[in-house]
């Protein structure tokens, strides 16, 4: 780690942070910096603040470069399983298990590299490390995600996720029997103060947030929900089941891996204790098509992982195996 501290000039004041900090920090684009200080890692008088912070005379601030190898993003002959595709979008079915798009700690294996080997096209869209990206999911998170074959589709579909005109459907596994049949977090959702890999709905500054839950079946000490999620934060339903005592079932992030010591069943612990990953799918997604202008809705699959565990859920409640 490289830390820099210095104080504002009179010259520099009244200035964006982010500005400042590209140019104090030789081979640092200011989109770079952004991210550094959306993350915790430029703070200025101790406290964080957004790029967009105009800066004053003598303020302090202190610069925290993590040291790292460049990444690139680089072919690789990866199956991509597709649920829908044309001549601009196409519609991933993402396995639990894989990341997205490549970063520290995951260079390769990625969407992204199987993307950049079927569809060569796609560099340049939007960036070199995620052509195409208009949105993601957590690596252990399996479901619809969906891709923009070329600028203008990838122009009109991030615009409906930043106008929350995306709709997004998740099923999720949660721990505990949820009172009532539905409700809406609004809980906000910050990086966490202690440990920067995690969100927090107690960060100082958190953003808003909307989650809405219905409850699609019950399993005693497990409930199995449908979620529609308004804002897209980063780890928004598992940090809001975690902050209202139902953390996601296998989510070693939140809470969600050892509860099930707490299950009252033992077929169930039996059932719970050996799931691999967040029981969380992303099920189906609705936005319009980019060029055609038409409502385009679409649905994965429940994966077998998941797909195992409810149906030995329902094996033990139809059974009545709450031993």
């Amino acid at each position: 780690m490289s830390v820099l501290t210095f104080a504002v000039t009179e010259a520099e004041a009244r200035h964006r942070l982010d500005t400042i900090i590209s140019k104090r920090v030789p081979g640092l684009s200011r989109s770079h910096a952004a991210r550094l200080i959306r993350t915790g890692y430029i703070v200025v008088n101790h406290l964080k603040q957004k790029p967009a912070y105009l800066v004053k005379c003598g303020d302090v601030v202190r610069t925290e470069l993590p040291v790292s190898q460049p990444i690139k993003a680089k072919p690789e002959p990866i199956p991509l399983p597709i649920l829908y595709e044309d001549p601009d979008i196409i519609i991933l079915n993402k396995p639990a298990g894989v990341v997205v798009y490549p970063a520290p700690g995951h260079r390769s294996g990625t969407i992204v590299n199987a993307l950049l080997y079927h569809y060569q096209n796609l560099e340049g869209i939007e960036s070199e490390l995620r052509p195409g990206i208009v949105h993601r999911l957590d690596k252990d998170t399996s479901g619809a995600l969906i891709v923009a074959k070329n600028t203008i589709a990838h122009e009109s579909l991030c615009s409906q996720f930043k106008e929350r005109q995306v709709q997004k459907l998740y099923l999720a596994l949660v721990y505990g029997n949820m009172k009532g049949s539905s409700g809406v977090i609004k809980l906000p959702i910050g990086r966490h103060p202690a440990n920067r890999k995690k969100m927090s709905t107690k960060a100082r500054k958190g953003r808003s947030t909307e989650t809405r839950w219905r409850i699609k079946e019950r399993f005693q000490d497990i409930t199995l929900l449908e979620v529609d999620l308004r804002t897209g934060r980063t780890h928004q339903i598992r940090v809001h089941c975690a902050a209202t005592g139902h953390p996601v079932v296998g989510d070693t992030t939140y809470g969600g891996k050892r509860k099930w010591k707490e299950l009252r069943s033992r077929q169930m612990q039996d059932t719970i204790r050996s799931v691999p990953r967040q029981m969380l799918h992303a099920w189906q997604v609705e936005f319009i098509h980019p060029r055609l202008g038409h409502v385009m809705h679409f649905t994965s699959p429940i994966p077998e992982d998941m797909t195992s565990v409810i149906n030995s859920l329902r094996s033990i409640a139809s059974e009545g195996l709450y031993l």
